[in-house]
C-alpha cells in the first residue's frame, strides 16, 4: 500500500513541479513589471528644484554687497549688518569659507541625488511642495546641519567635509563619520521621514524600535537605489555586524524583556546615536550603535512583505499591530 502511495504521489509531484516553476516565474516576472512601471512613474514625474549657493554668494559678497543679499534673503538676516560684517572680516570665517568652497566647487552630484528623491517623495506624496534649497554654513553645528521647512531646506555644507577633516579631529569617530557628502541626500530624507512619521504615543522601546523603522523604510522607498549602509548612516563594517548578530541581538531583547519595557535607559543604549550599542557584553566595543533602530527596520520590513499596506497606511499604524502581524523572524 505504502508503495503504490508512493507512486503516486511522485505522479502528482511530477505534473505540479512544472506548474509550481510556471506560477514562480510567472509572479517574478509580474513582480518586476510593477517595479519597472513605478520606476518609469518616478522618473516621469518633473521636478523644478531651485538651489541657491548661499554660501558662495555671502562669501563673495563683502560689506558692499551685504544689501543685495539681505533683499534677496530677507530671512536670513535679522541680525544688524555689523554681525554680518564682522563675520565677514572674522578669520576663522574666511577660512570656512574657503574649506567649504574647495570641498564643493560643483553640487552637481548632490542636486541630481537632491532631484530623484524628491521625485520619490513626490510620487509617494502626490501634494508634497518641493522647497527651494540653499547650501549655507553653520559653525560645524551638526546637529543642525539639515533644516527643513514647509518652503526651505537649508544644507549646511561644513559638515559635509569628509570624516577625516581638520574640523572634526575633536569629534568622536562616529560623529565625524557622519560628515561626509555620501549622507548628504540620506540626511535630507531623514529630515523628510521625520515630517511624515508621528512619534509614537506610548513609551514602549518596540513602538521606540518601529518608529526608527518606520524612517528607514522610508527611505528603503526614497532611495531604492542606495545601500543600507548610507540609509542608517554606517559603515560597511558596521552594517556587516548588525547584519551578522540580527538573530543574538534579538534573543537578547526578548530574554531581557525590553519590547514592552518603558525605561527610557534603553533609548540611550539602543537607539541614540553612540560609538557602540550596549547589550552589557564583551562584544559591545565591537557594536555600531543604533543597533535598535536596525531591528525596528527589519520589523517593518517583514511586516511591509507579508501585508498589503501603503507607505501613508503605514506611516500611523500602532507598533503593537505592526509587529503581531510582521511574522518578524531575525537572520541567523
Amino acid at each position: 500500500m505504502n508503495t503504490v502511495n508512493n507512486k503516486m504521489y511522485c505522479k502528482i509531484l511530477t505534473k505540479v513541479k512544472p506548474i509550481f516553476i510556471l506560477l514562480s516565474v510567472f509572479f517574478i516576472l509580474s513582480s518586476c513589471n510593477d517595479s519597472d512601471k513605478v520606476a518609469e512613474e518616478i522618473a516621469a514625474i518633473p521636478i523644478d528644484l531651485k538651489i541657491s549657493r548661499f554660501d558662495r554668494e555671502f562669501a563673495a559678497s563683502g560689506e558692499k554687497g551685504l544689501p543685495a543679499l539681505r533683499k534677496t534673503y530677507p530671512y536670513l538676516f535679522p541680525a544688524p549688518d555689523s554681525v554680518w560684517i564682522a563675520k565677514m572680516e572674522d578669520s576663522l570665517q574666511i577660512e570656512l569659507f574657503q574649506e567649504v568652497g574647495n570641498a564643493f566647487r560643483s553640487f552637481e552630484v548632490e542636486e541630481e541625488g537632491l532631484v530623484q528623491l524628491f521625485k520619490h517623495i513626490k510620487y509617494y506624496f502626490p501634494e508634497y511642495k518641493v522647497p527651494k534649497v540653499l547650501t549655507v554654513t553653520n559653525d560645524v553645528d551638526y546637529n543642525n546641519r539639515i533644516i527643513l521647512t514647509d518652503s526651505l531646506l537649508f544644507i549646511s555644507l561644513d559638515n559635509y567635509l569628509g570624516s577625516e577633516h581638520k574640523y572634526y579631529g575633536g569629534f568622536q569617530r562616529y560623529i565625524a563619520h557622519s560628515l561626509d557628502r555620501n549622507f548628504l541626500v540620506s540626511d535630507v530624507a531623514s529630515s523628510f521621514a521625520k515630517q511624515v512619521v508621528p512619534k509614537p504615543r506610548d513609551r514602549t522601546y518596540l513602538a521606540r524600535m518601529v518608529y526608527f523603522g518606520k524612517e528607514l523604510y522610508l527611505k528603503d522607498k526614497l532611495m531604492p537605489e542606495a545601500g543600507d549602509d548610507k540609509k542608517i548612516g554606517y559603515s560597511q563594517e558596521e552594517m556587516d555586524w548588525a547584519v551578522a548578530n540580527e538573530e543574538p541581538m534579538w534573543r537578547n531583547f526578548i530574554e531581557n524583556e525590553y519590547l514592552y519595557s518603558t525605561d527610557n535607559k534603553l533609548n540611550q543604549r539602543f537607539l541614540e546615536p553612540a560609538p557602540f550599542s550596549k547589550f552589557g557584553l564583551e562584544l559591545d566595543n565591537e557594536s555600531p550603535g543604533r543597533l535598535g533602530r536596525y531591528v525596528g527596520w527589519q520589523i517593518v520590513r517583514a511586516f511591509m512583505n507579508n501585508n498589503d499596506v501603503s507607505i501613508k497606511q503605514l506611516m500611523t499604524m500602532p507598533a503593537e499591530e505592526i509587529f503581531k502581524k510582521s511574522n518578524y523572524k531575525p537572520r541567523n
